[in-house]
């Protein structure tokens, strides 16, 4: 049986864990063959501070893109994955390119994870890419993975609920076949010390609750890893929450064995909990 192959669009950092580099090793550990397209190329991500290379602008991105579409490669694609763009004139050829793939492959389906803040943080991208997501990516994306800050900033407002949180995603989705996933949710009515990972569909919902993990600093593409084994699992054909339980519980553990002051997931160290992460938290319908 030939592997599901995935189309994935994002950063590429030569040292440390994020974007492509936090991405491509876990779909391949779980068996999917994946095609990395990079929108930036540089030594370190930039939890870092200091970093060197550069951001790749949209013609690089069409250019390779071609390269695929001439090997003929496109009705092959199940999904495609993008992430960190770098700068809000690569999203044209992103969305794009998802385009293309799925006017080949109609059952192919196209991830995005709008990089572009997080609590604490704020917004750490160019501008101007925050705005693209909103006006452009919600609509072309059958998943969105945000975390509660990104998700926030897009729907234009603030979360009181898991509740809430499951109302405003479906505004979103209306009678779509879409999904939200909101990641590290914290809303006044969890309780102290957890955080809610969330799924929604227009006649689905589903939470899986784990606890909170402090690290100084937390590492870096722990939302690249989760989306890329989300993915991943739902190309294996499991349904939306076991997907859930499985790409949370995985993201836990690795976060878990990150050594304190790390800013890299293990994920070459503890890849096994990839594939099989030794505890299973439970999924919820909402």
């Amino acid at each position: 049986m030939t592997a599901p192959l995935v189309l994935s669009i994002q950063s590429h950092v030569a040292y440390g864990h994020a974007g492509n580099s936090a991405a491509v090793f876990p779909m391949q550990r779980l068996g999917m063959e994946v095609l990395p397209v990079h929108t930036v190329q540089f030594s370190n991500h930039t939890g870092y501070g200091a970093f060197r290379g550069q951001v790749f602008d949209a013609a690089h991105l069409r250019d390779v893109f071609l390269g695929l579409q001439e090997r003929g490669l496109l009705p092959r694609i199940a999904a495609v994955l993008s992430g960190y763009m770098g700068d809000p004139g690569l999203g044209d050829a992103i969305v794009d390119m998802a385009h293309r793939v799925r006017q080949a492959n109609p059952a192919a389906v196209y991830l995005c994870d709008p990089v572009f803040g997080d609590v604490g943080r704020g917004i750490f991208v160019r501008p101007g890419i925050a705005e693209y997501h909103r006006q452009h990516t919600l609509a072309a994306a059958d998943i969105i993975t945000p975390n509660q800050f990104e998700f926030e900033q897009l729907m234009g407002v603030t979360l009181q609920s898991v509740g809430h949180a499951v109302e405003v995603a479906r505004q979103h989705i209306r009678h779509s076949a879409r999904t939200v996933i909101i990641t590290s949710l914290i809303t006044p009515d969890l309780p102290a010390g957890q955080l809610a990972t969330l799924a929604v569909r227009a006649q689905e919902a589903w939470a899986v609750h784990t606890p909170l993990i402090q690290r100084t600093p937390l590492p870096n593409g722990m939302g690249d890893a989760f989306s890329a084994i989300f993915l991943a699992r739902l190309l294996q054909g499991q349904p939306l929450a076991p997907a859930l339980q499985h790409a949370t519980a995985s993201l836990y553990a690795l976060v878990a064995h990150t050594p304190e002051g790390s800013r890299d997931l293990p994920l070459i160290e503890q890849q096994a909990q990839i594939v099989a992460p030794e505890r299973l938290f439970g999924v919820v319908a909402v």
